[in-house]
């Protein structure tokens, strides 16, 4: 089943004592990029997380949001800053003496200055942490698949009418191009016997001038290039694997044979259907570039 590269997931739920939240976003991307936001004294989930989400994601680009909030404090102390809390202090009595201020400074008003007040956290259990944490990722990585799958098969059945639309288009081309030089050499004859005004035509000439005309406007081979091509499309789309760079190719070789085909056609209906052709093969080409 086909991925879109655009998915959302998150996973929130009490584990051992811990509050935990995971969010996982992602973006289009040529190759997978992560990045992470995680609490203070919690780094060494990076990797981790990471290697969890590598395993189902292939491509795109994935923040993911940690939230831990131990809900019992037990082994938790407040540190005072004292050299810090000096600082400030010093600072303060010069400000109130320089400028004749009055001198109201307290312990809570001091407690209020950056780093003056820290919490130390008991010592964690790197083990037990990742095994909560990985529990709640990968809540959040199943829907985020969900999300990217759902999407992807909604992007699958667009290319794929859109590639029936191709191959109607191009059938027609296949019927009407021998139809064209038919209608060509018709004219090309009728011009020359108006002029030659009764002189015999050489019609080995003409039978000639009619091989060279349609050698130059014969698009059999290419039309048969291009459905082989829309062949491995659809096969290719309803592979398990990950298919966005293999179908971004794809479709270049697709577009390539439609303006091959489309530098050989003189007919102005044939013109038309190529450019509608070229119309149906730009919009698979913009979902592909959201495909994983």
């Amino acid at each position: 089943m086909i991925r879109s590269m655009t998915g959302y997931g998150r996973g929130q739920e009490v584990v051992d004592g811990l509050s935990i939240v995971v969010e996982i976003k992602s973006v289009n991307h040529r190759y997978f990029e992560y990045a992470s936001r995680l609490p203070r004294g919690y780094a060494f989930l990076d990797d981790k997380l990471k290697g969890l989400l590598q395993q189902r994601i292939s491509r795109g680009k994935v923040d993911v949001y940690v939230q831990i909030q131990a809900l019992e404090t037990a082994g938790s102390e407040v540190v005072v800053d004292h050299g810090l809390a000096e600082s400030y202090l010093t600072a303060l009595r010069d400000l109130t003496q320089r400028y004749g201020l009055r001198d109201d400074v307290s312990a809570t008003a001091l407690s209020r200055y950056p780093d003056v007040l820290t919490v130390r956290q008991a010592q964690v259990d790197e083990d037990a942490v990742w095994e909560a944490v990985s529990q709640v990722a990968e809540s959040a990585l199943t829907r985020f698949v969900a999300m990217r799958e759902l999407e992807g098969s909604r992007m699958r059945e667009d290319v794929l009418t859109r590639a029936a639309t191709i191959r109607e288009a191009v059938a027609v081309v296949e019927a009407q191009s021998p139809e064209t030089v038919h209608a060509h050499m018709e004219k090309v004859e009728a011009r020359i016997r108006d002029l030659l005004n009764g002189v015999p035509v050489d019609e080995a000439r003409l039978l000639n001038e009619a091989a060279v005309f349609a050698d130059k406007v014969a698009v059999a081979e290419e039309t048969v290039r291009l459905c082989s091509h829309l062949d491995q499309l659809e096969q290719l789309i309803d592979s398990d694997e990950a298919i966005g760079r293999k179908l971004d190719f794809l479709v270049q070789e697709i577009n390539r044979e439609t303006n091959t085909i489309g530098s050989k056609c003189s007919d102005l209906s044939l013109t038309r259907i190529v450019v509608d052709i070229k119309a149906e093969i730009e919009k698979i080409r913009e979902q592909i570039q959201n495909i994983e």
